[in-house]
């Protein structure tokens, strides 16, 4: 009995080790795929000429970093046009889909999936079909070329992925809380913030990620309906991917990234803040 249970538990480390190694294999194999395209975007940015088929470049350059330096007024401002127009887009579609997310979470009734499959229908149409009949209806509506024409497209766009993402977290937390809290005397206001809103913030945070993403990212609508009046960063560095200046296109890229890193980490430390502080008092 004592063998047999001694080979039965060095099987299970066996098994453990072989698990852990697959892990740390696949873990591997994601950074490598991850880190790959930046550093040939990051050789690129130095690079002065890189012909076909040399593996490394032949001469290099900081004339990239020239040209930023040089056009730093307007990277700033389509930087912070995006950013602005992105973060209101979060905010607006927070907004309308609270209310829809809580009921699609704790109510059943007749016509629900229905409903629900209607209100996904911008993640679902072709994006030129969407494009192309909401452009339409922002002309009769008079709100092209603006600022809000620009954050209610995004909105209207990108409110699928908020609205999924808070029906899951108003599921896991349940009715049962807020009903509680409700018989102990607090009003709809109370209850949401004390009760509801620490149970979906991260639902809130994985939804609005995606949803600035989505709107930080977009080109060809915010083109559409902000007529190029509106200024964003993927506007000025779509030119350049067509262009024959990689290195500027390669660290134009590279910025374009540290942005939604830059979220990423913000979101993960205001987290571990906010719960931590909650859960020592």
């Amino acid at each position: 009995l004592y063998l047999s249970l001694l080979k039965t538990d060095i099987r299970h480390r066996h098994s453990r080790q072989e698990n852990i190694m697959k892990h740390k294999i696949f873990i591997a194999f994601m950074i490598f795929f991850f880190l790959l395209p930046i550093a040939l975007l990051s050789v690129y940015t130095f690079s002065q000429n890189w012909p076909y088929p040399m593996l490394l470049p032949t001469s290099l350059s900081l004339h990239s970093f020239d040209y930023i330096i040089s056009q730093k007024y307007e990277i700033l401002a389509s930087l912070g046009s995006s950013f602005l127009y992105s973060v209101s887009s979060v905010i607006l579609t927070l907004a309308v889909t609270l209310l829809p997310a809580r009921i699609f979470a704790w109510r059943r009734f007749r016509g629900r999936i229905i409903l629900e499959s209607l209100l996904i229908t911008p993640a679902l149409l072709p994006a030129m079909l969407f494009a192309m009949g909401a452009h339409y209806t922002f002309l009769k509506a008079g709100i092209t070329d603006s600022f809000a024409g620009v954050v209610l497209i995004l909105t209207t766009v990108s409110y699928p992925y908020m609205l999924r993402a808070l029906t899951a977290g108003f599921i896991a937390c349940g009715e049962d809380f807020a009903v509680c809290s409700r018989n102990l005397g607090a009003g709809p206001v109370r209850t949401f913030i004390s009760v509801e809103l620490p149970v979906i913030f991260p639902s809130i945070a994985a939804g609005g990620s995606i949803v600035f993403l989505v709107s930080f990212s977009e080109y060809f609508l915010v083109f559409l309906i902000g007529g190029g009046i509106v200024p964003s960063y993927s506007g000025y560095l779509f030119p350049f991917l067509n262009s024959s200046e990689h290195s500027i296109s390669s660290l134009l890229t590279l910025i374009f990234l540290v942005i939604p890193m830059i979220l990423f980490f913000s979101i993960d430390i205001l987290l571990r803040l906010y719960y931590r502080k909650k859960y020592m008092t």
